[in-house]
């Protein structure tokens, strides 16, 4: 999942002769002092409402200077982050947001009920990986998508893991609890309970579902908390888990370009509520015409070499937005792609527009039956599109589009 500088060495001074000390003048005679326009001022010379004042200044000062130039940190970019770096298929809730859109309030199964309902409705719920387990998860654990702030489900080709953000809030037991419940479904607790792996394994998962009565997931069969980063992450595969604990606690992440560029841009658009991200080797794999049959294939080219052809991707983001609409209004869906340089961006930003307004080979129908082109922009390497889905197109349809967001032609 995911040197410091050497002590610079010490330059020593050239050894200056001290001045001799003026001998002490004698009883009742007043010692010499400076000239008024020499005398020494300073800091320590001013009044101390005045040097109060000047050290208050100077600390809004430096705050003012560190808020404007650090990067903002926000949930999608906090998620990917905290993901392992080998990741190539980033899947994002932010459930707090979703919660928010949806009006769901409070934490027991019926509260869960509306908002997984709703959540399927408005089409805010496809990329997570806990909601067929969240009953389960809030019965034997306490914590679901009610309480958990954002998941991102991370995959590569050596695992998949859940990350989710369970923040302990103003409530110190809550890791304690966690551990408490995972010892009583029958995990096997690490040396520090609240900081480590709970080995399961399939027997126990399969345990707890026939003991509750209710689904699981197949990620659940190890889970690792995180107390001090307030995680929990989930995973099949123990030795996986374990390095994407060590990953989230560096908190390296990506460092694919394509991959920051189109989170950047997403944050910078809005709120994304939820998220299909790929980096572009995965872009080229996941969205292409390989598995149309040959016609539809050859219908895509030619759509494509019309269109003014398209370039590999280095990233590609798709997310429903957080816009002005509320409950389970539609939401819009903006797509970031990242190119190599921003004159292959501006290239391509027009070709798929054009690609956008036709046929959809390998789905049937076009495009426009879908969704509707709102906004085209380029911002140096990163094109964008503002769709706005026809009623009743689900973001995973809007999503499969390999003659749109071809990579590899």
């Amino acid at each position: 999942m995911s040197p410091r500088s050497q002590p610079r060495p010490s330059t020593p001074r050239p050894s200056t002769p001290r001045p001799s000390t003026p001998s002490t003048p004698p009883s009742g005679t007043p010692a010499p002092t400076a000239p008024e326009g020499k005398r020494r001022r300073g800091l320590l010379s001013l009044p101390p409402p005045a040097l109060a004042f000047l050290v208050l200044v100077v600390v809004v000062g430096v705050l003012v200077a560190v808020t404007q130039l650090a990067p903002k940190s926000t949930p999608l970019a906090q998620a990917v982050a905290l993901a392992p770096a080998d990741t190539q298929r980033y899947s994002f809730t932010d459930w707090s947001a979703v919660r928010d859109r949806l009006g769901v309030t409070g934490t027991n199964r019926a509260a869960l009920k509306t908002l997984l309902d709703d959540g399927y409705d408005a089409d805010l719920t496809s990329e997570s990986g806990l909601t067929e387990a969240a009953p389960l998860l809030l019965h034997s654990f306490g914590w679901s998508p009610l309480t958990a702030e954002w998941e991102v489900l991370a995959q590569s080709e050596e695992g998949v893991v859940d990350i989710v953000r369970v923040e302990s809030g103003t409530e110190d037991d809550v890791y304690a609890g966690l551990a408490d419940d995972l010892e009583a479904a029958g995990y096997t607790a690490p040396s520090d309970r609240t900081q480590g792996v709970w080995v399961g394994g399939d027997d126990v998962l399969a345990a707890l579902e026939d003991s509750t009565g209710l689904e699981g997931s197949s990620q659940l069969a190890h889970v690792a908390l995180d107390e001090q980063a307030g995680l929990v992450l989930a995973s099949d595969n123990r030795e996986y888990l374990a390095d994407a604990l060590d990953a989230a606690d560096a908190a390296a992440g990506s460092d694919t370009q394509g991959v920051t560029d189109v989170v950047s841009a997403l944050d910078d658009a809005g709120d994304p509520l939820s998220v299909s991200l790929l980096t572009g080797d995965q872009a080229c794999t996941e969205l292409s015409m390989a598995q149309a049959d040959s016609s539809d294939q050859a219908t895509a080219d030619g759509l494509v070499a019309d269109a003014g052809g398209v370039d590999p991707l280095t990233g590609w983001a798709m997310a429903t937005m957080d816009g002005s609409g509320s409950g389970t209004d539609p939401t819009d869906v903006l797509v970031a792609m990242g190119f190599t340089d921003s004159d292959t961006a501006e290239a391509n930003a027009r070709s798929r527009t054009t690609l956008a307004s036709g046929d959809a080979p390998g789905q049937g129908g076009s495009f426009t039956d879908r969704f509707n082109v709102e906004e085209t922009a380029v911002d140096d390497d990163v094109a964008t599109l503002l769709l706005s889905p026809v009623d009743g197109t689900f973001f995973s349809d809007v999503s499969t589009g390999p003659v749109l967001f071809a990579a590899c032609r």
